[in-house]
């Protein structure tokens, strides 16, 4: 396999971080992706590019260093330590204008919700 294949960074950038942080970073039109450890800044943007059809302007990346944890090795033995696996999450900036939607819900949903809620309402009114 190819070290610059792009399939293997597709499966891995499959939607942005859904979190209170990468909320606020939004307002600066910067997206967190999770990625693997192999991926580059070249292949971050043009798989973003191609899959929001977006521009991407800027591309930092970082690497979280896994956590210690320890194990069990029985019930007399001394626990050993492991490590968890390092992450690396890309915060893509994009050119003014462009946006991903990440927190908003499809409208297909959102118009079978107020179905039920009109449903409700209706039902509640006849009593």
């Amino acid at each position: 396999m190819a070290k610059n294949d792009n399939t293997n960074i597709q499966l891995h950038l499959i939607e942005p971080r859904a979190t209170e942080k990468s909320y606020l970073e939004q307002t600066n039109r910067i997206y967190v992706f999770p990625v693997k450890r192999t991926a580059s800044k070249q292949e971050i943007a043009k798989m973003v590019e191609k899959e929001f059809n977006v521009t991407v302007t800027d591309v930092r990346t970082l690497i979280r260093n896994g956590k210690k944890t320890k194990y069990s090795k029985g019930k007399h033995a001394d626990p050993g330590i492991t490590h968890r696996q390092d992450k690396k999450f890309a915060y893509v900036r994009l050119k003014k204008g462009d946006s991903i939607k990440v927190f908003d819900e499809p409208e297909s949903e959102t118009s079978a919700k107020e179905a039920k809620k009109a449903d409700k309402n209706a039902g509640k009114e006849k009593k």
